[in-house]
């Protein structure tokens, strides 16, 4: 429990209250809905009280403020009634006893990061993302005397940088907490919705995503070794955006994604997904997409009557084309991709790259060929978006002329 200036209470639940010891390291990892993200920053708003700090809210990868922690701190900030005392600018959070909360990637600002005096508190979002050399940059740089190094991640792999580093072995001085949705008492509906139609439907996945357990990427990973989750930014020039929607059948997802190509790349940069959608429901879930009124939407054709409705609410949707073996072509097309980037606000699409699987023989353990089905509605909605391009797979160039990587 701590205290604001104007007095209020602030609780937080056991698993963080040694966010108020003093540790070099503080790691905080586990499954989904834990709350680590939203106890770390209020925690940090209060040291900003108490004392002129500055702290760096870093991540792997960076490519705009958005992709930061700024809102999460700037919507704290409102909901704790601490206007008074911050000043949200930007692309800095001031407060104003000249605490300063600065933004920063990683990987691409190797020299501004070394550069980086004075931080008293450095948070990494989505730690499970660091790279080992952004690791060796980083660590040294964080030397004001006290100075704390904190970490917020829901874990993928056993030899993943991060978790061998802070899980598996961590270094004198470090507070390591495993966290769920069971440590977070504001856990909401929607979230609790998700969790358990996932335990329903593969428990070994819910173990993954909502427990924290680490996950071994296995040769029955549909789309292993072709998928990377990151933040970067959509090219204005894009001409063309391709999107899917998979209905969902009472308590299953519905799902829309948005994706684009560049040369030999797909990138999906948007998603909707919510559990048990009842369909006047449904045009405000796609809203959530930008410009999903624009682009034509092909959609599972198994609901000609939801696809009629969302057509008379206005989007330009279809039936996705289905045929003898569309299913199989549709992920032999996906991998045939030199790489599927998808945008870590797409947290489903995430999730279900890593998850969708074929079926194991649990005696002999042979992949077999026969897909699960689960954790398929984005894959769906992503196989139904680019439907026409498996049917005429000559590649699109997106930007004319281009011939580099998204903005990173």
């Amino acid at each position: 429990m701590n205290r604001t200036r104007k007095n209020r209470q602030i609780k937080f639940p056991p698993p963080f209250r040694p966010l108020f010891r003093p540790a070099r390291y503080k790691v905080f990892y586990g499954g989904r809905g834990g709350g680590k993200s939203w106890s770390v920053a209020r925690a940090l708003l209060i040291k900003g009280l108490d004392r002129k700090v500055r702290v760096l809210c870093a991540r792997e990868f960076q490519t705009s403020i958005a992709d930061s922690v700024h809102k999460l701190l700037s919507e704290q900030i409102e909901a704790l009634g601490l206007s008074p005392y911050y000043e949200v600018q930007k692309t800095r959070i001031i407060g104003l006893n000249g605490t300063e909360f600065i933004f920063k990637g990683l990987r691409h600002n190797v020299q501004e990061i070394k550069s980086t005096e004075g931080v008293d508190y450095c948070w990494i979002e989505e730690a499970q993302s660091v790279s080992e050399e952004s690791w060796a940059v980083l660590v040294p740089t964080i030397r004001q005397a006290d100075s704390e190094i904190w970490m917020t991640f829901n874990p993928q792999d056993d030899d993943d940088p991060t978790y061998k580093k802070f899980v598996l072995n961590p270094p004198p001085n470090s507070v390591v907490r495993k966290v769920s949705w069971r440590d977070n008492p504001h856990f909401p509906q929607v979230l609790r919705e998700e969790m358990e139609y996932l335990l329903r439907v593969d428990p070994d996945a819910y173990a993954h995503v909502w427990e924290g357990e680490t996950r071994t990427i296995s040769d029955a990973v549909i789309l292993r070794g072709k998928t990377e989750v990151r933040a970067f930014e959509t090219p204005d020039s894009v001409d063309r955006f391709y999107l899917g929607a998979d209905w969902g059948f009472s308590q299953d997802p519905t799902a829309m994604v948005r994706c684009f190509v560049l040369g030999n790349v797909l990138y999906v940069d948007h998603e909707a997904y919510a559990i048990g959608c009842d369909i006047d429901k449904t045009p405000a879930l796609f809203d959530r997409v930008p410009e999903s009124r624009k682009w034509p939407i092909y959609a599972d054709s198994a609901r000609p009557e939801t696809i009629s409705y969302m057509r008379r609410a206005g989007f330009n949707i279809s039936a996705a084309e289905k045929w003898s073996g569309s299913v199989e072509d549709g992920i032999a097309f996906l991998r045939s991709f030199e790489r599927i980037v998808i945008h870590e606000r797409c947290k489903h699409a995430a999730e279900e790259a890593r998850l969708y699987k074929y079926k194991v023989d649990t005696r002999t353990g042979e992949v077999l060929p026969v897909i699960v089905d689960a954790n398929n509605h984005v894959i769906d909605a992503l196989r139904y978006a680019i439907s026409k391009l498996v049917r005429n797979p000559r590649r699109p160039m997106s930007i004319n002329s281009f011939s580099g990587e998204v903005m990173q």
